[in-house]
């Protein structure tokens, strides 16, 4: 599990320019003041806030971009701390100078390298290699929404969009919809298996060892997931629940990087 979580849109609708640079230079100077007092932190802070979180390692510790303050990332999830570990911030860090949001961006960047953690032999796969765009969505058998995309998995193909599918059973191990994820995985066609599940028919109960169901879904925790299905679209974005074809096709479109 992650120690904390927070939705991006709802650190974009709280946002506060003003707030935010006065925040920001609240930072700066108790930084400071920080330093001057615990002059032994100059050698390597880090190691007092490892322990102060127990589990957590060095180099999950990075200097933030406000001098005195770190941010400590676990999976997709990034909270900011003071080098004493005294004080935590959970929330969003902007830089004013072009309105980036630079929580956002490590959140992104910490989704990619999960998922380039997993080798596309490990996945289930639907459209070409070639494809012009590439997303990864976190499934669950019994999901309506889920269901209803890999209804038209055939569309999203058209557009040029390949899907890898990686397993998430919202309700848990130990019960029928991870059994299924683990059967279709085991089937002799895991494609057609997929399919046929989405569908609502049975298909046979096979176990094997080793399955990256148990992977695939504490992956899923660490991204962020809080339902399915969920799109990590080739930037780091994640898109949660069902996006039509030709939305998804638009989203993923060169001219929309420009507008994001």
């Amino acid at each position: 599990m992650t120690y904390f979580r927070r939705r991006a849109d709802e650190a974009l609708l709280n946002f506060d320019p003003m707030k935010a640079k006065l925040l920001i230079v609240l930072l700066a100077s108790f930084a400071a003041a920080t330093t001057l007092a615990n002059p032994a932190a100059k050698s390597d802070p880090r190691a007092a806030l490892v322990k102060k979180f127990p589990g957590s390692k060095l180099e999950e510790f990075k200097p933030s971009q406000i001098p005195g303050l770190f941010e400590f990332a676990r999976g997709a999830d990034v909270l900011y701390v003071t080098t004493d570990g005294r004080f935590a911030i959970d929330g969003d860090l902007y830089d004013l100078s072009n309105d980036a949001n630079l929580s956002d961006q490590r959140r992104r960047e910490a989704r990619l390298a999960l998922i380039a953690s997993v080798p596309e032999s490990q996945m289930v796969i639907f459209g070409p290699a070639k494809a012009a765009h590439t997303v990864t969505v976190f499934t669950d058998l019994d999901c309506g929404y889920c269901r209803k995309l890999h209804s038209e998995i055939a569309k999203y193909n058209e557009l040029g969009i390949r899907v890898r599918y990686l397993f998430f059973p919202r309700e848990g191990p130990d019960t029928e919809s991870w059994q299924k994820a683990v059967s279709v995985w085991c089937s002799p066609n895991r494609n057609d298996a997929l399919t046929r599940a989405k569908k609502g028919e049975t298909i046979k109960v096979v176990k094997c060892n080793p399955n990256p169901v148990q992977r695939d879904y504490e992956l899923g925790q660490d991204v962020g997931l809080r339902g399915t299905p969920a799109i990590v679209l080739p930037d780091g974005d994640l898109l949660p629940g069902y996006v039509p074809p030709a939305m998804l096709a638009q989203r993923l479109a060169p001219e929309s990087k420009t507008t994001k």
